[in-house]
């Protein structure tokens, strides 16, 4: 492969698959599943104000970002491989900084770095090949970790969490809340006739 086709295809494996301005709410629980390696999906406009949570899913390799508990965002991650592993549990932002370099690392760039451990363990831009690859930090593809870094504050929780959850139950499974059991909707009154006279 020559530089340009590498560097194309680089650009494609992090185009987000959508990024409307409609308020259409996000079908999450299909497009969740079939997003490829360096895909996203970015509304923001879902939901205009409250506290951001993000969820990461280390079975599914899948991050969701919610603000005001709707569902603003979700993307393919890059977390721990073997030997590296990511830790899960409750997080909150340490420390952001759009620019920063591994200390641990060969001097590794890690852009939009948001920090959840002083031990080293960060959220960040990164290569997104669809398995765990990093050395314990969560890779997000660029563009999507440049847009979390727009609408998170340091103090925000990020939820590590080793379940495969739906876009729809992530937040909620996260916080150890119990899922909403669906209602069946009530059935008609059941008409006992008799035909006699």
């Amino acid at each position: 492969m020559n530089v340009t086709t590498t560097i194309l295809a680089i650009m494609l494996s992090s185009t987000p698959v959508h990024t409307t301005g409609a308020e259409q709410p996000i079908a999450a629980s299909a497009a969740s599943r079939t997003l490829a390696a360096g895909q996203f999906v970015w509304q923001p406009e879902m939901a205009a104000s409250g506290p951001v949570e993000v969820v990461v899913s280390i079975p599914q390799q899948r991050a969701y970002v919610y603000r005001g508990g709707t569902l603003i965002g979700f993307t393919t991650v890059s977390t721990g491989r073997p030997g590296h592993s990511t830790p899960t549990g409750r997080f909150e932002i340490l420390e952001k900084r759009r620019e920063h370099y591994s200390n641990l690392y060969n001097n590794a760039p890690m852009p939009f770095m948001q920090r959840l451990t002083w031990g080293g363990i960060a959220l960040h831009a990164g290569h997104i090949p669809g398995t765990p690859a990093s050395h314990g930090c969560v890779r997000l593809p660029l563009e999507f970790s440049r847009l979390l870094f727009g609408v998170t504050q340091v103090g925000a929780t990020v939820h590590i969490i080793d379940a495969s959850p739906t876009a729809d139950t992530a937040l909620t499974t996260a916080r150890g809340e119990q899922q909403p059991v669906p209602v069946a909707p009530a059935a008609a009154p059941v008409v006992v006739a008799s035909a006699a006279p």
